[in-house]
């Protein structure tokens, strides 16, 4: 039991060592934060905005367009088995959904 918590305590004194001699500090040219972060964007821009358009925003529309068929037919259920439709949960998914369809339309006019 005693190797052990000693193996144990030498593996974390290792791994403390390597994360230390591995970190390197980032520093911004002459100290300006906002200059280095605008230059990572503008660099980064066009990139990002492809991923964004191809592969982020798709993915926000398949799963809101499941959920929302999904929450279609539970609610129908319910109406035939109760009689009432709550369409609040459809409504709101539904919102999000041409939210999200449109979205990158007008999303890069106000991030620029």
């Amino acid at each position: 039991m005693k190797k052990r918590i000693v193996r144990m305590i030498t593996m974390a004194c290792v791994m403390m060592m390597l994360v230390a001699m591995m970190a390197v500090p980032a520093f911004a040219t002459g100290g300006n934060v906002s200059g280095a972060v605008e230059g990572t964007w503008n660099a980064a821009q066009g990139q990002i905005k492809d991923i964004v358009n191809n592969v982020v925003f798709p993915l926000i529309d398949m799963i809101l367009a499941v959920l929302l068929f999904v929450k279609i037919a539970t609610a129908y259920m319910d109406y035939r088995k109760h009689g009432q439709f709550e369409f609040t949960a459809p409504a709101i998914l539904f919102a999000c959904l041409l939210f999200s369809l449109t979205a990158p339309s007008y999303i890069w006019n106000i991030l620029g």
